[in-house]
């Protein structure tokens, strides 16, 4: 008998049976987003009850650096993952082999360069010590805005892709140091300047706006993405999320939340 109504139940409950046979956005199983902690995770956090309250569920699970969400998407233990850059998305593919793209704009972190020890870079000292990211586009993202405010100059035709090597002349002989980009809030002390991407910044009380002795324009390149697998680029689930960003009530969250320093899809 118990087997019989077993049998059964696919023909009289056809919505249940999907479900259980593990239908992405459901309660049974949300799609796995992987995001970085801070301005990524809160602006998530966000997309993920408006989505909800429609009926799609998502999970959020955090990283402390830029490498491990990619990691984890290639490994299967994400769905999506929504904090990296076109530059860094390329570099990654490059480099790792990735076969990831991207499905819609998240939010621009403005990078800015900070200091506790000076209050311009014009006032940074002969052989000041500038910390940068470490990973290859936010060093030559940083070392781009640096350059552009006249810390040193770089060869011509450098770009986000630029190394210290690319550095043409530095009269005040400032030594680049360069850092995993989570780490580099807690080392601002230890250096005369450090630049910093808003997603770290934010979190650790330091406004690009307000704060910076040096920050980035609204610079598109530098737009956060909404990443897959190739092969679930035209999934549903996919573009619900993406699309998710755009909605006015993650705008209205991200200015009330970051004062300005944030910018929803630039």
């Amino acid at each position: 008998m118990l087997r019989r109504s077993l049998l059964a139940l696919p023909t009289l409950l056809p919505g249940l049976a999907v479900a259980q046979a593990g239908e992405l956005g459901t309660q049974a199983r949300p799609v796995r987003v992987g995001v970085t902690q801070g301005v990524h995770g809160q602006t998530f956090e966000k997309v993920r009850d408006l989505l909800a309250a429609d009926g799609f569920f998502t999970r959020s699970i955090e990283f402390g650096d830029f490498i491990q969400p990619n990691a984890a998407l290639a490994a299967g233990d994400l769905e999506a993952n929504a904090y990296q850059h076109l530059p860094f998305l390329e570099a990654q593919r490059a480099q790792r082999g990735y076969d990831f793209v991207p499905v819609g704009k998240t939010v621009l972190t403005l990078m800015g360069v900070f200091s506790r020890k000076h209050r311009s870079l014009d006032a940074l000292p002969n052989g000041a010590r500038v910390a940068i990211p470490n990973d290859p586009t936010n060093g030559g993202r940083a070392l781009l805005l640096l350059a552009q405010n006249g810390a040193f100059t770089l060869r011509a035709g450098a770009d986000h892709r630029a190394t210290i090597a690319d550095i043409a002349a530095n009269p005040k002989r400032i030594r680049i140091v360069e850092l995993e980009a989570a780490s580099i809030v807690r080392a601002l002390d230890d250096v005369d300047a450090a630049a910093i991407t808003g997603n770290f910044a934010v979190p650790a009380g330091l406004n690009p706006l307000r704060d910076a002795l040096a920050r980035e324009t609204e610079q598109s390149v530098y737009t956060c993405l909404v990443v897959v697998r190739r092969a679930d680029a035209e999934q549903a689930w996919a573009r619900r999320i993406a699309q998710a960003y755009a909605r006015p009530e993650v705008k209205e969250f991200v200015e009330r939340t970051f004062g300005g320093a944030v910018i929803v899809g630039a």
